[in-house]
């Protein structure tokens, strides 16, 4: 992996750099499928990330609150303590990303978890490389907006009417107003704004979103798409930008360019 610079941060795999010096990012692990822990910590560590690990929600708590992390994956099922409920304490006192692990079938935790404040979802069973992408984009933009980076590079931006999407933070707003989007939302969106008009079909956003070679069902898609109109429309309820082409696929409305 190379590295990419911006911000006065040089990223080399799981580290970031400030004034020289070379910091690793620790990423908490929260999961009591000892084999989901094992294999996506070796993954995690070979990328040069620290890892913490914990078997359950009740651990996970006092772990996190005596030594808080840079990014947290969650299971949603786990004893003791679910997800869910571990999100909604940690969020009383930490902003830190979090990224949720469901099952296939779980689109009401999915959708209960982003309203209470998990930055993304990956449902399992899950690519590695996904999970680390996923975890390096949001460890990007937490770290611009924790640098003060206010100020984005113009070449970063993408700006179609109304709406404005810094690239380099992965940060969205529609009428000067943030809309938080997931990483997964983010890249969705910004492949059907960059060629207002021009249709996309959901293979093409699904490797837009997550990469080639990585298998998503369509639905899945559909969803996202659906929670893009409805987070738009909680700002300005006569949003319609995203059109659909029943059969096709969907595009960005071109009078919006």
């Amino acid at each position: 992996m190379g590295t990419v610079s911006g911000g006065g941060q040089d990223w080399l795999m799981g580290t970031v750099r400030w004034g020289g010096e070379k910091l690793a990012h620790t990423i908490a692990l929260v999961d009591d499928d000892r084999n989901i822990v094992t294999s996506v910590s070796i993954a995690l560590e070979s990328e040069g990330f620290k890892v913490r690990t914990y078997s359950d929600g009740a651990e996970a708590l006092r772990g996190l609150t005596s030594q808080p992390v840079d990014l947290a994956v969650l299971d949603i099922k786990m004893p003791r303590m679910d997800g869910m409920e571990l999100l909604q304490r940690l969020r009383r006192t930490t902003a830190m990303p979090v990224i949720f692990l469901t099952s296939k079938d779980d689109e009401v935790d999915e959708l209960m978890g982003l309203r209470m404040g998990a930055d993304d979802y990956i449902k399992k069973p899950f690519s590695q490389k996904l999970l680390i992408e996923r975890i390096r984009a949001l460890l990007r933009r937490a770290d611009a907006i924790a640098g003060g980076d206010e100020v984005s590079n113009p070449a970063n931006m993408l700006v179609r009417g109304h709406l404005t999407l810094d690239q380099a933070r992965h940060v969205c707003a529609w009428k000067g107003v943030n809309v938080d989007l997931t990483v997964t939302e983010f890249l969705i969106l910004k492949s059907l704004a960059q060629r207002p008009g021009h249709v996309k079909n959901r293979d093409q956003l699904i490797d837009s979103a997550y990469g080639e070679h990585i298998y998503v069902d369509d639905r899945t898609i559909d969803s996202h798409i659906k929670r893009l109109r409805k987070k738009f429309r909680e700002i300005d309820d006569e949003f319609g930008h995203i059109e659909t082409l029943y059969g096709v696929g969907y595009r960005y409305r071109e009078d919006a360019a």
